[in-house]
């Protein structure tokens, strides 16, 4: 399935985190509950139009893995995979 993003949207698969320290404490759920959290962008839209009409170049690229609002993206399934849309906004950092 080929997913084309409109405007200034993205889609994102999310890359879970451990849940578990290096010496073996694991994290109860609760305690990154508002944290942003991680994932790779599988597609981008084009921009949005600015009050021109021109078309603002989007910052982020597919492949790039991002930090992002955890409640910013709406969760998604398509054939059986979950993914995360959401709007350039939602996005905090890329991670190099």
């Amino acid at each position: 399935m080929n997913i084309k993003p409109l405007s200034n949207h993205i889609f994102l698969e999310p890359i879970e985190e451990e849940k578990a320290t290096e010496s073996g404490i694991i994290i109860p759920d609760t305690a990154d509950k508002e944290k942003p959290v991680k994932g790779k962008i599988i597609a981008v839209g084009e921009g949005k139009l600015n009050d021109k009409g021109e078309r603002t170049p989007m910052s982020v690229k597919v492949g790039d893995t991002v930090l992002f609002k955890k409640y910013g993206p709406d969760e998604i399934e398509i054939n059986g995979k979950k993914y995360l849309v959401g709007d350039e906004d939602d996005i905090l950092a890329i991670l190099e």
